[in-house]
């Protein structure tokens, strides 16, 4: 009975020994589950740990949207024909004498080229005087103009012609085919048509977003938008710029993962079960899928409705679990939103631990399936 009590005692203390050393005397990737609930404001620390429910992901699902303002959907197209300041006007003008006010004597004919309308919208022209050009079109300047000269000169002929300027022209920059300048002609009067004929964009349109600067106003959408939702394609106007970029959205991987890293979002919206996924999924000999966790400054308005609390003042932490294991925890997990800038960190497995702490005590010499007899002898 003593010799068979002998026997277990060695084991015993060795497993003792292990669990001392699988607890707090080996390097770990990060804080274990018990340490990061201590942690946590039911703990007297200084963040709420939220187990996800369907309820959680619900209250949590708020995605910052992208969309142009009313003033840009609202703007009317410009027409083909429509007359800007800086644009450059080519004028003829036919005198139905031989002596006219214009034309010299071996020709009835005037020819004006390179006639630029000025910052206030208006050309000169000799003997009609000051012209509104801004706003009209060249037939509706033809009219102005007759009707100026036919009061000096009998039966005038006038033609307007609308050369190139700079007055209905938009910047492209960034990840597009070609930037530079590009006026705006019949064809490409709305954000998609100039677009083309700037030769499309360069990245992912999974990932690609648009900005369009009008004066002092900024508007932005994801380019896939753009062809979803027919409202988003605006009409432009002179002067716009249009930047198109990559998304800048991220977050950040740790503890028992394929990959520990900062990474970008590949897609629009990211739930937390494609945020796995892309940093190679869980690792089976060292994760624990029972300890998903989600770090995050959650806004006031969120966080009340996840806590039920109307207390809250200013943004919360927040650790949001998500256990894998659970019957429904793909679900939840596939329904957990990722936002720019969380961390997603997932805890290390007690069996992990364990085996550190085998290798620790007997290196190479026993392998982490050790019995507990092969231990004892």
């Amino acid at each position: 009975m003593t010799t068979s009590g002998f026997r277990w005692a060695r084991p015993i203390a060795l497993v003792t020994a292990l669990a001392v050393l699988a607890s707090c005397g080996l390097p770990h990737v990060g804080p274990n589950k018990r340490q990061i609930y201590q942690g946590s404001v039911q703990k007297e620390g200084d963040a709420f740990v939220i187990a996800v429910n369907d309820r959680v992901t619900r209250a949590i699902a708020v995605v910052p949207a992208l969309g142009f303002s009313e003033s840009f959907k609202t703007s009317a197209r410009i027409g083909s024909d429509t007359i800007q300041p800086g644009d450059i006007l080519g004028l003829t003008i036919w005198e139905n004498v031989d002596d006219g006010l214009l034309a010299g004597e071996a020709s009835n004919a005037t020819l004006l080229e390179s006639v630029q309308v000025d910052g206030d919208g208006f050309i000169f022209v000799p003997y009609a005087g000051r012209i509104r050009a801004a706003g009209n079109s060249p037939e509706a300047i033809r009219r102005i103009i007759t009707s100026k000269l036919e009061e000096q000169t009998p039966d005038p002929q006038v033609e307007v012609r609308r050369q190139a300027g700079d007055g209905s022209t938009v910047s492209l920059t960034g990840a597009v085919g070609g930037q530079g300048v590009y006026a705006i002609e019949r064809p490409t009067r709305t954000l998609s048509t100039m677009l083309a004929r700037a030769g499309g964009v360069t990245i992912e349109p999974e990932i690609a977003q648009i900005t369009v600067i009008r004066g002092t106003e900024r508007s932005r959408i994801w380019f896939q938008d753009l062809y979803n939702h027919p409202e988003l394609d605006i009409a432009l106007r002179g002067g716009d710029r249009i930047l198109v970029e990559e998304d800048t959205r991220s977050f950040t991987a740790l503890g028992a993962t394929g990959t520990q890293a900062r990474v970008p979002f590949q897609s629009q919206n990211l739930s937390a079960l494609e945020a796995i996924a892309q940093v190679g999924g869980l690792v089976s000999s060292t994760s624990d899928a029972t300890g998903v966790f989600v770090f995050r400054n959650e806004p006031p308005e969120v966080a009340a409705q996840v806590l039920g609390r109307d207390d809250l003042i200013g943004a919360q932490r927040m650790i949001y679990l998500l256990d894998l294991t659970e019957p429904n925890g793909m679900f939840v997990a596939r329904d957990f939103v990722i936002r720019d800038g969380d961390t997603l960190y997932v805890t290390e497995a007690p069996l992990a631990q364990w085996n550190k702490a085998v290798s620790a005590v007997f290196g190479s010499l026993v392998g982490p399936a050790a019995s507990i007899d092969q231990l004892a002898n």
